[in-house]
């Protein structure tokens, strides 16, 4: 069995504000000794339920965050960025489950750092016209792959948007969240072995899902009109309004499509996130 992890940071355990996730913050290097345990406990997971082989992808911001001489020796790692599919690198139909460790929920929702991608620059997405975030564009792309998500490891809103999408989904919320910034944690200890122990229950029950293929539609609401401006240079992309743009393909290359979306972003902007 292989089993694929997308590690974002802002859903890990006791994490809960901006100086947390973003280097140089004061606590960035506390909580990517966080970050890499919370995946640790996945990893320990998934070869107890008879994993082969797993694949971190580190998924958040700079995605150098997770600690390699910390992480478990069996785990390989995909380390850096830009990567063609960002937080989804690495995934194909080879794999029988993806987990996502360390999730929040998507911008505009009441979640511990809520945002989509890229802070207050994208004020909201939608695929096939449903709002979605990181999240259910993770669990599309991995459904077009034919790959079930397995886990969702965040806060309690997180998990509450993942169930929302696919209510086939272990979650395991290591917070509560009480507003964007603050949250009633888990113990830590605790949520470790609650992630180990979720892990391995939800790979044995995990179902084998087909490849879905089939065009969907995606768009995006930027803050910014240059941004959408700038956006309609690339083929098919085509503007509802001054900031909104629409695409549509198939799931993977709307993935894709997007994670160059947000290249072409940051080219223009330079507001920082969590503003």
């Amino acid at each position: 069995m292989k089993v694929y992890v997308s590690a974002d940071m802002e859903g890990i355990t006791g994490v809960v504000d901006a100086e947390d996730v973003q280097p140089p913050g004061r606590d960035y290097e506390r909580s990517r000794v966080l970050m890499t345990e919370d995946v640790n406990a996945a990893v320990r997971g998934a070869y107890a339920a008879g994993a082969t082989e797993v694949l971190v992808n580190d998924a958040h911001g700079p995605m150098r965050n997770l600690l390699p001489d910390l992480l478990d020796p069996r785990a390989l790692l995909i380390k850096g960025r830009p990567k063609p599919m960002g937080m989804m690198e690495g995934l194909t139909p080879e794999y029988d489950a993806a987990i996502c460790i360390g999730f929040h929920a998507r911008a505009g929702v009441l979640g511990v750092l809520s945002h989509s991608f890229m802070g207050h620059e994208i004020e909201d997405i939608w695929l096939d016209d449903q709002p979605t975030g990181e999240i259910g564009l993770l669990h599309a792309a991995a459904a077009a792959h034919g790959v079930p998500v397995a886990l969702l490891t965040g806060d309690d809103t997180a998990c509450d948007e993942m169930k929302a999408w696919d209510p086939t989904v272990a979650t395991v919320p290591v917070k509560y969240a009480k507003d964007r910034f603050a949250a009633q944690l888990v113990p830590i200890a605790e949520a470790r072995e609650a992630i180990e122990s979720t892990t391995t229950e939800s790979l044995r029950t995990r179902t084998h899902r087909d490849p879905r293929p089939g065009l969907h539609t995606l768009a995006v609401r930027w803050q910014s009109a240059s941004v959408a401006t700038h956006l309609t240079a690339i083929p098919g992309v085509t503007r509802r309004d001054d900031r909104t743009v629409t695409l549509e393909a198939d799931m993977l290359q709307l993935y894709r499509l997007f994670n160059l979306f947000l290249r072409v972003c940051s080219s223009v902007t330079s507001n920082p996130p969590y503003c």
